[in-house]
């Protein structure tokens, strides 16, 4: 399989956990969404969406949406599973994946930024405090839902790695970027404490992909 991602894509870093904890190969393909290259012919002809990630299967069929591509996973490999086995637990796990997916990510991307700055005039200080607002509101709801529904390790609140922990941790990597102030999340800072000392999340940190520029030029 091969992933066309960014580095720091919060949803290209979805998938390459997602691919981790399945356990499958794939080849990583740099698509380099600071300078455009996502909206160039050739990758449009690839993915209509004209965004990251997509990934193109063993057959050649092309993937695109990073939580079609954990359901596509999921169904295909079904071991591990994303989701845990309780139905009140796997409940709370898809409210917690959701509202990252819905509340955080829909409005801090970069299409919205770039929006932000060429019909507002948005400056970086601007961006900053947007990012900030919606990231630290959702946030706080995860937060007071683990500390009020969960009882189990804090570090690994369904007993093992779910879609919930493969949307949270990117989504604290662009928090940091973004400047919020972390320090009152103490439930969500354990859990990506203890994602990091996985093999699954190190390997698909932003900073061990081809195209971080800690790694060189991408390729």
């Amino acid at each position: 399989m091969r992933l066309h991602g960014y580095y720091r894509s919060s949803t290209s870093y979805r998938v390459r956990i997602a691919l981790n904890l399945k356990g499958l190969n794939y080849d990583i393909q740099p698509v380099d969404i600071a300078r455009g290259e996502q909206k160039s012919d050739d990758f449009r002809r690839l993915n209509p969406h004209a965004g990251v990630p997509a990934l193109v299967t063993d057959d050649e069929t092309v993937l695109a949406q990073s939580l079609a591509i954990l359901d596509w996973l999921e169904e295909q490999n079904p071991e591990p599973s994303f989701w845990p086995e309780n139905a009140r637990e796997r409940q709370i796990c898809r409210e917690l994946t959701y509202a990252i997916a819905t509340e955080i990510h829909a409005p801090c991307n970069l299409p919205v930024l770039t929006y932000l700055e060429t019909e507002f005039g948005a400056d970086q200080e601007a961006k900053e405090a947007w990012n900030q607002r919606w990231m630290h509101k959702t946030l706080c709801g995860l937060e007071r839902r683990l500390s009020r529904e969960m009882t189990g390790d804090a570090a690994l609140p369904f007993g093992r790695p779910t879609a919930f922990e493969v949307l949270l941790i990117p989504q604290l990597y662009n928090a940091r970027r973004w400047k919020v102030d972390l320090a009152p999340f103490q439930a969500l800072r354990a859990i990506d404490d203890h994602c990091q000392t996985l093999d699954a999340f190190k390997r698909a940190h932003p900073d061990e992909q081809p195209d971080s520029p800690d790694k060189g030029p991408a390729t």
